[in-house]
């Protein structure tokens, strides 16, 4: 995964786009275009900021009718455009085009409704995820999608990236609650998708698309209903083996937390460092479980969630039963990516997926490459469903250390193929994974999925250069491959 640091001059990469600014500004208003150098660069990258390229121009519509006339003027004049919302993508997707326009959404950010009886919330693209449950809270309801950037991260992002969180083991990820959706197509029509309606599941196919099928303009969700009883349980171990132990054991009771989430001793550390959370003083991993539902319920299987943890070796166990005793456990969590910070100039955020039972043995490697090479990880993750989040720490001062990293992040990925995994659970594919997708998929597999696209995106305009290795082009039969052009690293190269 070569680091793409394309920061060019927005003004001389720009210049063949020059002459749309004045027509963005008629249909966004003079405020809603940047075209300065130093502004643009703002907008550069997404959290991945290992890959950084400096937009033409950003455009920042209000409405879906102006998104709608931006795409139409980029079609018009064949040039390229990115959609991005609040900019914490961990895969490039929102990484824009030094010869295109970046159409950033941050400002639709209406909630449209709470429709309570339909247990259904319609919101724009920009509205922050944890803006959902709060304006539904009142009514006793929520959007149960939580990433650990639910306090910034916005919905239309979670749409394109299927963003997931510490509760999809039991409530699913985001395209388990959207329930319609508006958008522009990539040729500039506005359109609607319902879960309701018959035919193909174009609503399905749309969320996770990465941006590639167009852009969300609107967003309706599932609320559900508060549960009656959550209770939150910190349990400290040993060793991560033991808490991976405690991890099937309870699996295989049939017991389904609503979450269950680990952290190794590296990623306590940085916690600590950098929210004090007061996790199990010396814990070589500490498992967070939480269960929900009706009361009764939710005390007997806390009761074996307790006792199996006992068995598999906890040295402490602290039960968390109101609001801020629950907040407590989850701060060093939630905080966790960020932490690192506090103990490494810098870190890639890698995202594979393993089956629960292989956790021990990736685990394992991880930690023989981190010894290997000289490189510290610190794991943080989804246990229940064996989704891996490595930290993987260097500094760039250190001569060869950012490139050793990146060895190490590669090679956990291909650890996680290797055990039946994947390259991604929620973070999506975007231009960081995409040279990896053909040791998951044949080449056949790759041109059916690339016929889709270009169902929706017949000129190739519309995110270009994202989730796909090698691009293919639209109307030619399927099989052909085109290579990649040698300027697709600096972001100028047409792709389709």
């Amino acid at each position: 995964m070569p680091a793409l640091r394309a920061r060019l001059s927005a003004t001389v990469a720009g210049m063949g786009i020059a002459e749309l600014a004045p027509r963005l500004a008629e249909i966004a208003g003079p405020d809603g275009v940047i075209t300065d150098p130093q502004e643009l660069r703002t907008y550069e990258c997404d959290g991945l900021t290992s890959h950084a390229a400096v937009p033409g121009i950003v455009v920042l519509p209000t409405t879906a009718a102006q998104v709608a006339q931006v795409v139409r003027t980029c079609v018009g004049h064949g040039v390229p455009y990115v959609a991005r919302g609040s900019g914490t993508g961990l895969s490039g997707g929102a990484l824009p085009r030094t010869d295109g326009v970046l159409v950033v959404t941050s400002r639709m950010r209406r909630v449209v409704a709470v429709d309570v009886p339909n247990r259904r919330a319609t919101v724009e693209p920009g509205v922050v995820n944890l803006a959902v449950t709060r304006a539904a809270a009142g009514d006793g309801y929520y959007y149960a999608p939580d990433p650990s950037s639910q306090q910034i991260c916005s919905i239309g992002g979670n749409v394109a990236e299927n963003a997931g969180g510490a509760h999809c083991l039991k409530y699913g990820f985001t395209v388990n609650h959207v329930l319609g959706l508006e958008l522009v197509t990539p040729e500039g029509e506005i359109a609607r998708l319902d879960a309701d309606r018959p035919g193909y599941d174009l609503l399905g196919a749309f969320v996770g698309s990465e941006g590639t099928l167009g852009i969300a303009t609107e967003v309706t969700v599932r609320l559900l209903r508060a549960p009656e009883t959550v209770v939150t349980m910190l349990a400290g171990f040993g060793t991560v083996d033991a808490a991976g132990g405690c991890v099937s054991a309870i699996i295989a009771t049939g017991v389904v937390p609503a979450a269950l989430e680990m952290m190794d001793a590296l990623a306590i550390e940085a916690a600590e460092a950098a929210v004090a959370c007061d996790y199990p003083a010396g814990a070589g991993a500490v498992l967070i479980v939480e269960v929900d539902g009706p009361a009764a319920e939710v005390a007997e299987e806390l009761a074996a969630v307790r006792e199996l943890a006992v068995q598999a070796g906890a040295g402490e166990i602290r039960i968390a039963t109101d609001p801020a005793e629950r907040a407590a456990i989850w701060k060093g969590r939630k905080s966790a990516f960020a932490a690192v910070g506090r103990i490494s100039p810098a870190y890639l955020v890698q995202d594979g997926v393993v089956p629960r039972t292989a956790l021990p043995a990736v685990l394992a490697e991880i930690a023989a490459l981190s010894a290997e090479s000289g490189i510290r990880v610190a794991n943080v993750f989804h246990a229940g469903d064996g989704n891996l989040h490595p930290l993987v720490l260097y500094d760039r001062a250190v001569a060869g250390e950012a490139e050793r990293a990146e060895q190490v992040s590669a090679e956990i990925l291909a650890r996680c193929l290797a055990h039946g995994g994947s390259i991604t659970g929620e973070h999506g594919v975007g231009v960081d994974k995409s040279a990896y997708l053909p040791r998951m998929f044949t080449d056949a597999d790759l041109d059916t999925m690339q016929l889709l696209r270009c169902g929706f995106d017949p000129r190739g305009l519309c995110n270009p250069g994202k989730v796909f290795p090698t691009p293919r082009l639209c109307g030619e039969a399927p099989g052909h491959r085109t290579g990649v052009h040698p300027l697709v690293e600096s972001g100028q190269a047409e792709l389709f």
